[in-house]
């Protein structure tokens, strides 16, 4: 059974927080499970960078208020090399404010501190797999702060980017519909849905659904009016 565990490939999680009480409280936790591991630790912005491109996480577990380097700007740099890696906001702000920059920086994610062990852990798994965490009231004040800036860009239209499946769940996802009940809408198997998620993310370069929404929302591929 050990060969088999350690076989198992883990999801590597980059800790970025300049407490280090709660770096060591979190290294625990993730720790405790089967598919993680922790592979490094940074204390600041500047060092989440640097340890990024040398460890080349799945996830990023990234606090906001850190020295030399804040968390928005960190995330920001990080996707530009490592866009397929997700990174999930795990701050004490509660503010529209950061949640928005981070959302167009590219987190995937946002969780206030408070949260208990066990959502941080599922959490975790869920940037991993591409689900986005977000409170669905916080997703559409995101959405509404968004659609002022789309921009319809001709030379990279929908139909040159994402086949016309693809498009239907994409719209689907921005209406936060769940895998399973885009699966029954499409008349399609989970899996199915996975996969033209998976092959999304591939095409834009995103890790995540709200990453692949506001792609889309920013060049004027759909607007949250048409998704009743």
């Amino acid at each position: 059974m050990a060969d088999i565990m350690e076989s198992i490939e883990k999801i590597k999680v980059l800790l970025a927080d300049d407490h280090v009480i709660v770096r060591e409280g979190t290294k625990e936790m993730v720790e405790r499970q089967p598919d993680m591991k922790v592979v490094a630790e940074a204390s600041d912005g500047v060092e989440a960078v640097e340890l990024a491109r040398i460890y080349r996480p799945d996830v990023i577990v990234m606090d906001i208020a850190m020295p030399n380097m804040n968390g928005i700007e960190a995330t920001k740099q990080i996707k530009k090399f490592l866009p397929t890696t997700a990174v999930l906001i795990l701050t004490a702000y509660d503010s529209d404010q950061y949640i928005m920059a981070l959302l167009e920086a590219g987190a995937a994610g946002y969780l206030l501190k408070n949260v208990r062990g066990n959502q941080l852990i599922d959490a975790i798994r869920a940037v991993f797999s591409g689900e986005s965490i977000l409170q669905p009231s916080t997703t559409r004040r995101v959405i509404d702060h968004l659609k002022t800036k789309a921009v319809k860009l001709d030379e990279e239209s929908p139909a040159s980017t994402l086949t016309e499946r693809e498009m239907e769940v994409l719209k689907l996802a921005a209406k936060g519909v769940s895998n399973r009940d885009i699966a029954e809408q499409l008349f399609v198997s989970n899996r199915t849905v996975q996969t033209h998620l998976s092959n999304i993310f591939k095409k834009l370069a995103v890790a995540s659904r709200t990453e692949a929404i506001l792609y889309g929302l920013k060049r004027g591929w759909f607007y949250m009016e048409e998704l009743p």
